[in-house]
């Protein structure tokens, strides 16, 4: 074989290996915001928070990709722009000090949930659930009662699965996170390991309070 038709089929080979990386990254999945695993769910969210008090964005970006991927069953390239929005967001709102400096984070927010829309039981507004998952943002950061703040996360719960803001594991869910929030606040510099497992601890019950309410 010539050395000229070894470089032709070895660029054609690559240019095939590329193609089919390429189109298992785009092909679309079905995806389900319903398929989650309440304690993988709850690992992959007390290593975001990790992430983001340590502003490891790197790593938050990874995390965010791991669980839309792994427990909503986006395709790469779903999660890689889900997990870039919702890392934005969090990267924008980290140094503001208002709501009005903290809506700078809502065109990112917004972008979020509409990709996230594809993997909702029913349709929602995106730009509705920015707003609320700004809202109890700000609340928490202006150290509003975990109760009342909670109760936000569950509309924006609620509104993404289509499920009423009543509904008693739906609320559980958003008080529930919101408490193991608060807890990581009151702990600021001093947590420990220990106190991360207790916080993994309350977001698994959280979960499986939200999966019971919304899994198939």
């Amino acid at each position: 074989m010539s050395v000229r038709k070894m470089i032709l089929g070895s660029t054609l080979g690559i240019a095939a290996a590329a193609a089919l990386v390429a189109a298992y990254a785009v092909i679309p999945r079905r995806a389900d915001l319903r398929a989650f695993d309440p304690a993988e769910m709850a690992r992959l969210e007390t290593a975001m928070w990790r992430d983001y008090y340590d502003k490891r964005y790197a790593a938050l970006f990874h995390h965010l990709y791991e669980s839309t991927r792994t427990q909503f069953g986006f395709s790469p390239l779903g999660s890689l722009q889900i997990a870039l929005g919702a890392a934005g967001a969090a990267r924008t709102f980290q140094p503001t000090r208002s709501r009005p400096e903290a809506d700078a984070a809502l065109p990112a927010l917004v972008g979020y949930y509409r990709d996230f829309a594809s993997a909702a039981p029913v349709a929602f507004d995106a730009h509705e659930a920015a707003r609320l998952e700004l809202d109890w943002w700000q609340a928490r950061r202006e150290a509003a009662d975990p109760r009342d703040y909670g109760l936000t996360i569950a509309r924006v719960t609620a509104l993404t699965y289509g499920k009423s803001a009543d509904d008693s594991g739906i609320r559980q869910f958003g008080i529930a996170r919101a408490e193991a929030m608060a807890f990581r606040d009151a702990r600021g510099e001093a947590i420990t390991e220990a106190d991360w497992a207790g916080i993994e601890n309350r977001l698994g019950e959280a979960y499986r309070s939200l999966k019971a309410s919304v899994g198939r």
